[in-house]
């Protein structure tokens, strides 16, 4: 979440640093570009999809839970299909504009166990390719592991940071949250920053959303907001200098419906309940 409160801080332009093309198999555009990206007015985003998902549905846009329009979602609070008029700029390739939407939706949101928003838009996936050129990323079903390569891809800032996975943490806190199997990565190339917040974080083997990017430690008091602190099976309690983090996103998964609604009751979903 620093990356959040820090975004007025922030230089207003960033050069964008790009992956080779080569790092992805050929026709898996996500992390080598800004395809499938998107910004909001606080925070990055993308349109995503689901492995099976059909060119009619609603396109989806994927964010944290606290770049949510009203303010950050409280412990243990979820949103579960509500009403949304939010505006959504769409990016083409290159990181120019293409175009905006709407939501209609707010699928589902949490900052709880995870970080997460998922929005659905008034546009179909082929009206946004039709119209926009805009493609979607796939939602990978997996999530990601230690060593693997990954983008994190802003459309705040039209930057891509590339690194790999150092950690997976057991539990991470900030402030009154708790987030679990968190995905840790700072080692030269993954400097994130304010507004970076909800950016996708692409597997650079398969192109897929393999999490997403919410927060970083600081430098101030271990486990207050703006400075995460691990914490391992046994309770015991680690900062990390200079760390940032994503959130599971392979967990709606184990919560969607053959019609792509989130169902909470669902056997085995790991996306906690209202």
């Amino acid at each position: 979440m620093s990356r959040l409160r820090t975004l007025a801080t922030c230089l207003a332009t960033t050069v964008a640093v790009l992956a080779p093309l080569s790092a992805l198999p050929a026709g898996a555009a996500g992390g080598t570009d800004f395809t499938g990206i998107a910004a909001l007015s606080n925070c990055s985003a993308s349109v995503v999809r689901f492995a099976d998902s059909q060119p009619t549905e609603k396109a989806l846009v994927l964010t944290n839970g606290h770049c949510y329009e009203r303010g950050f979602l409280q412990a243990g609070q979820v949103l579960l299909n509500q009403r949304s008029s939010r505006t959504i700029t769409l990016l083409k390739p290159d990181g120019s504009t293409a175009g905006s939407t709407r939501a209609t939706t707010i699928l589902y949101g949490t900052m709880t166990r995870t970080d997460v928003l998922l929005y659905q838009v008034r546009d179909s996936y082929a009206t946004l390719q039709s119209k926009y050129g805009v493609t979607p990323l796939t939602l990978s079903q997996s999530g990601p592991s230690v060593g693997d390569g990954i983008a994190v891809v802003s459309g705040y800032w039209k930057r891509i940071y590339t690194c790999s996975v150092e950690e997976i943490v057991y539990e991470l806190r900030e402030g009154d949250w708790t987030w679990f199997d968190s995905i840790q990565y700072h080692q030269p190339g993954c400097e994130t920053i304010g507004g970076t917040s909800g950016s996708p974080v692409v597997g650079t083997t398969s192109g897929q959303v393999v999490g997403i990017n919410n927060t970083g430690y600081e430098g101030g008091t271990p486990c207050t907001l703006d400075n995460p602190c691990e914490v391992d099976q046994n309770g015991n309690t680690h900062v990390e200098t200079g760390a940032a983090y994503g959130q599971q996103t392979w967990w709606f998964y184990t919560c969607i419906t053959a019609t792509h609604s989130i169902d909470l009751n669902r056997s085995g979903c790991l996306l906690p309940k209202p």
